[in-house]
């Protein structure tokens, strides 16, 4: 991310900067328990699921059924799922959210809602009400329109099923 003469790189690091410079940090839960844990989940969201993501790779164009899933890969979707359904319970309030308002934690966690939507993991309750949340949100409905329309295909990321 470019702001004026300023780079930012890591997306953690530019949804951070984003929040301190045009949000006046409210990126972030307000509750400090809401807050850590948004911040904890957002860091493990950051540095982990490589199994998610190395056979889960992103794709708005596509729609999978039928993937052959690793123990890996199951035992992270199921750490993923027990985390939004404990941020809902505990902190969503009457929001759609994971934290009741959009917050970081969300802006991490869409890439993993939008593969378990095109891979069609099953999901239910909590979990998919969160999934639906997340695709019907006006910047995401934009970001799949603007993957559909790309061109460039790059091979080592495609799957066959």
């Amino acid at each position: 991310m470019k702001d004026d003469e300023l780079e930012v790189w890591d997306s953690l690091s530019i949804l951070e900067y984003i929040s301190e410079q045009y949000l006046s940090g409210k990126g972030w839960p307000t509750d400090t328990k809401a807050r850590s844990v948004a911040r904890s989940m957002s860091s493990e969201m950051h540095s982990s699921y490589f199994n998610v993501r190395n056979q889960l790779p992103m794709n708005c164009r596509k729609a999978f059924n039928g993937i052959k899933l690793s123990e890996g890969a199951e035992k992270e979707i199921e750490r993923i799922s027990a985390l939004w359904k404990t941020c809902r319970s505990e902190f969503g309030g009457e929001g759609e959210w994971l934290f009741g308002n959009y917050s970081i934690a969300d802006a991490m966690f869409a890439p993993i809602a939008l593969r378990f939507s095109g891979y069609n993991i099953p999901l239910d309750g909590i979990e998919e009400e969160y999934v639906k949340s997340v695709l019907a949100h006006p910047a995401i409905v934009e970001w799949i329109e603007a993957g559909k329309i790309e061109t460039e295909v790059i091979k080592e990321d495609e799957i066959e099923v």
